[in-house]
């Protein structure tokens, strides 16, 4: 199976990578993830991994698998959670981690947000601090269907953020999506609040992997690459980050202009 994009194209500093299917999206980001890791282990250890979850994020763990990566020398970090939600519940991100990057991987350490922590506020600070105390190397951030990154919903996020961490109230978008995915039964089951890394602390990564398959995801795609920056798409943002990929199959990829 080929890792050749089917289309290049660029957007501002963001390089865009398309492919003919999800599948190959996945593989060719896991390659471009290994390359990196790889190439700064001589230089420093552990490696600072910053991970996405949900549906979108499948084939790359797939792709993940295949490749030469020392994981007993990466340490993982937890991109968002939601607040008061039992650890094994089915949409808990911690078990989506556990399940799909520490027991197949068994990184050295894995830093996870615990979002039933009594005081959510201290554990927004402590988890700030840990990120802080530990640059992210490189981070895999997905896009939402209403152009999220992590929890930063258009109501919420903020480009000038001062907070790393800060708890959240997902929107209406991003809440249907979660059912739409199959995580809950119905909007009203879905926690109404979150934790979540903002926009400053994402875009502190060193380098952003972003894969953003599926043909939900091709008018936040759009949006994000044509339209103004603005926290009305909070993921246009990525287009200003000096080492970023966005990682596209040709359904995500249908919206835009440039393959018209």
């Amino acid at each position: 199976m080929s890792t050749k994009p089917w289309k290049e194209l660029q957007y501002g500093k963001l390089a865009v990578k398309v492919f003919e299917s999800d599948v190959e999206l996945g593989r060719a980001a896991a390659m471009a993830a290994a390359k990196t890791v790889n190439s700064l282990l001589p230089q420093k250890e552990p490696v600072n991994l910053l991970f996405s979850t949900g549906a979108s994020q499948f084939k790359f763990m797939d792709g993940l698998k295949e490749q030469a990566i020392p994981w007993d020398k990466i340490a993982g970090f937890h991109l968002d959670e939601y607040v008061g939600i039992p650890k094994d519940h089915p949409a808990s991100f911690w078990l989506w981690l556990t399940t799909r990057v520490v027991n197949p991987f068994q990184p050295k350490v894995f830093h996870f947000i615990d979002g039933s922590a009594s005081d959510v506020e201290a554990e927004c600070r402590r988890y700030a601090k840990l990120i802080q105390e530990n640059p992210i190397d490189l981070g895999f951030i997905g896009i939402g269907e209403n152009g999220h990154v992590a929890f930063n919903d258009p109501p919420v996020a903020d480009f000038n953020d001062p907070l790393m961490v800060k708890i959240i109230e997902p929107d209406e978008a991003c809440r249907q999506q979660q059912v739409g995915e199959g995580w809950f039964p119905n909007v009203d089951a879905v926690p109404k609040q979150a934790i979540t890394l903002t926009v400053p602390a994402i875009m502190a990564c060193k380098e952003i992997i972003s894969v953003v398959p599926d043909a939900r995801k091709a008018n936040a795609v759009r949006d994000a690459l044509e339209g103004p920056i603005t926290t009305a798409c909070p993921a246009s943002i990525l287009r200003t980050h000096p080492k970023a990929t966005l990682f596209l199959d040709k359904d995500s990829a249908s919206k835009l202009a440039a393959l018209a």
